[in-house]
This record gives structure tokens, sequence and C-alpha cells, in this order.
């Protein structure tokens, strides 16, 4: 079974008595459904599951379901005989998204306390918006993402003590041997093949078939790209979000990676607010990462974005590979000359750093260059500006060097990622190999 840095999360919410309601947030396919019916399964003797997109799609037994008496009838058609105390029940609420109704609901089921929940959603930051009565206070939504790079050198096999050697490397700034440096990256490699989503990991780990990865690939992608009709009934929004979901891989293969607003539909002078619904289902369904442009970086950055200046990521970088490459797995394992492979590691950066709980950011001006994140910290209540090379020139960044030379910036560090084995300095910069972009976030370095 693959391990998720989620699952302590889970069990220690299941083991305390909070006053809300865990709702597990993300994309589909990410694996939130197994983690929680894992985890549930352990815990308590009674343990059951509801699936809404299912009963929307079959019975519709909650379709119509407005008081908590209504609801525990309708539980007790499917699972009467499990329904003990709170301290042996659990209740799942799986896909909760497709009965917003029951997203109020919630707060009364908990005040009753009769037994205990979780749920899970996707595109909760929309369906909150459409829901009449938000349950403010009585829920805590917590977003998951596919698995992140330390995460698959867990399900490969990697040891946790080897990751912890290398995390204590990390923040000691020292380098990894030769040896360990080309395994992690081999690893690493593989990771830009098969990326984060629990079926393509799993399919690699028993059968090693790019092929057969690369059909799960095609399937969610589809999947990914058709689910907008079961939440968007105007047909032409419909076709909006698929052309801009189709648009994110050859928009990163261009020199700035945005998006270019009048492509959507080949109309000029069209903003970021002509299609602000598209790209928010996009974001909310977890399927793509928004990175939002900030020209003057005064922390916190969020108070200087540019939504007309946008980049928008896949969600993995498994399915951005398949786009670009298919089954060609020399392409990356190889570092073939000619391959540029910058939107690649920009996106698993992007990546990492979204499950690793920071917003992302990038540094356009105009007169003084593009730098590829930004990353706010806390404790110097300042910007972390990311550099990202693919290539062997990677101490070439003429945008960052002026960046960080800028007073106004107040800048105390900055980074450069690479394939790079040594972990060198200059002034205020670090640079970093790739791999280590797994360790932001865990403490202060990041």
């Amino acid at each position: 079974m693959l391990y998720r840095k989620i699952q302590p999360y889970i069990e220690h919410y299941l083991k305390s008595d909070s006053n809300k309601v865990l709702i597990i947030d993300g994309a589909r396919q990410i694996g939130k459904t197994f983690i929680i019916r894992h985890v549930g399964q352990q815990l308590f003797e009674n343990y059951i599951e509801l699936n809404f997109i299912e009963d929307q799609n079959g019975p519709k037994l909650f379709e119509k379901v407005r008081s908590v008496n209504d609801f525990y009838f309708q539980v007790s058609t499917i699972a009467g005989e499990k329904m003990g105390a709170k301290g042996d029940t659990l209740i799942f609420l799986d896909e909760i998204q497709a009965y917003p109704h029951l997203l109020t609901m919630l707060k009364f089921l908990k005040q009753d306390d009769r037994y205990t929940y979780i749920a899970s959603g996707s595109l909760l930051g929309v369906t909150l918006k459409k829901t009449t009565s938000i349950p403010i206070g009585s829920i805590e939504v917590k977003r998951m993402f596919p698995l992140d790079f330390e995460e698959f050198l867990l399900a490969n096999g990697f040891n946790r003590f080897a990751i912890d050697m290398m995390r204590e490397k990390f923040f000691a700034c020292e380098s990894l041997d030769v040896a360990a440096h080309e395994k992690v990256m081999d690893l690493f490699k593989k990771y830009l093949l098969i990326g984060g989503l629990p079926d393509a990991v799993n399919s690699f780990i028993a059968d090693s078939n790019i092929v057969k990865v690369r059909r799960i690939h095609r399937d969610i992608r589809a999947f990914y790209a058709d689910d907008a009709a079961k939440y968007e009934s105007d047909t032409n929004k419909k076709l909006q979000i698929r052309r801009i979901y189709d648009m994110i891989p050859s928009n990163l293969e261009n020199k700035k990676k945005r998006v270019v607003f009048q492509d959507v539909e080949g109309k000029r002078g069209k903003r970021f607010s002509d299609y602000q619904n598209e790209f928010e289902y996009l974001i909310s369904a977890g399927i793509t990462l928004d990175v939002n442009a900030i020209s003057s970086p005064v922390f916190p950055l969020t108070q200087s974005v540019s939504k007309n200046l946008l980049k928008l990521y896949l969600n993995d970088v498994g399915l951005l590979t398949d786009i670009l490459y298919g089954s060609n797995i020399r392409a990356i394992l190889d570092d073939e000359t000619g391959i540029n492979l910058g939107s690649v590691y920009e996106s698993v950066v992007a990546q990492e750093l979204a499950a690793h709980g920071f917003k992302l950011f990038y540094y356009d001006n105009r007169s003084k260059g593009e730098v590829d994140y930004l990353i706010d910290d806390y404790d110097s209540l300042s910007s972390v500006p990311i550099e990202v090379k693919s290539g062997k020139d990677y101490t070439v960044h003429s945008a960052l060097s002026n960046f960080v030379k800028n007073d106004d910036y107040h800048v105390k560090k900055a980074f450069v990622l690479s394939n790079t084995r040594e972990i060198t300095r200059n002034g205020k910069i670090t640079y970093l190999p790739i791999y280590d972009i797994m360790f932001f976030g865990s403490t202060e370095n990041s």
C-alpha cells in the first residue's frame, strides 16, 4: 500500500473530539477515498461509506434529504446494522460536492453528535460559493495532492533512514556523494515520467511498463477534461474550460509560459475576468495549479497579485510528460541533447511546492526580467526567489541576480535548482540539486 503523508492527519482527527467535520478536498483520482477508507476501517468497528456521485447517478436516496432524521433513515436503508455508537461508528461522506445541501447539513449532523463523520470532495471552492448556507465553523477543509517526490521514493523502496539523512544534509548544505546522487536522480527522472497519481505509481511498481502507465495517464486526463460537464450547465463554458485545460502543455512550451487569454476563443482583448469562472473551476477542481505574477515582491506576496499574468500547470508531472514525450522515456532518462526539459522541471517544482502548502507566485517585471517562483518566508518577512534550471548553464540567471541585488526587495536568500550534485553558495544564492525541492517546507531553510 502507498504511504500518504496525510494519513497521520486523518488518524489524529478521527481520534480527537473535534467540533468540526473534516473534509479532504482535492482532484479526483489522487487517492482521497482510498486513504480515508483505509484509516476508517482500521479505527472503527462500524465503517459506513456513502458515495454521493454513485447515488446521484443511481437511486438518488440522498437527493432530497433535508433533515438529520431523514439522513439517518436513508443511511439505515443501506447500513442500518452498522449504525452503532459515536465511538465505534464512522460515516464517510464521499464526493459530498455532488449534493451541496449536505454540506449545509454537516453542521447539524455534528451538533447532533450521534456518529463520527469525515467527508471528501472535489470542487469544494466552487461548490461552497454556490451553497446558500455555508457551515463556517463546522467544517475543516484539508487539501490533498498526488504523491510528492518523498512519497514516490518511499513507494519505490527508498527507506526513511535514507530520506532523513538526505534531509539532514540539505539543512547542513552538504552534498550527497556521487553514488547516492545518481540513485536519487534516477528515481527523480522516473518520477517525472510516472508522476504521483496513485494508479500510475501502483502500475509502475507492479509492472515497470511505461505503456501501461501512459494508458492510465491518458484515461485520467480525459476524465479530468470531461468532468466539467457534470458541474457546468453552460455548454459554451464547458468548451472554454476544456480549451483552457488543453492549452496548458503548449503554453508551457512557450518562452513566457503564460496563459494567453485571447487564444481561448481566438478573440483579441480578452482578459482573465472574461474567463474567471472557467479558471476557478480548473483550479478548484485541483486539476491545475495556478501561479500568479508579482511585479513588486512585497511580503506577503498575495497582496501584489496580477491576475492578468497567469501561468497554469497540470496537477501531475506524469500527465505532462505523457503529452510531450509519450512512451519515449529516453528524452528524460538520457538527458538527450536538443530536448528542453524546462517546462517539465518547472512543473514538478510547482507540484512539490503546492503539495507542501506554498501559494505559488512568480516574478514578472518588464524591465528586470522573470524569476520562476516566489514564496513567502514568514521568518524574515520577505520573499524567497527560486529559479529552476534543466540545463548545464545553471549559474546563468540575470533576472535572479538583479532581483537579489535589489535592496528594495530585502531578499535574505534565494535558490537555484538544477541537475547539479554539489550544494554551493554564492552570496545570497544557494545552488541545489533539483530533488532537494522535496525538503522545502520542512523547516527553516525553505
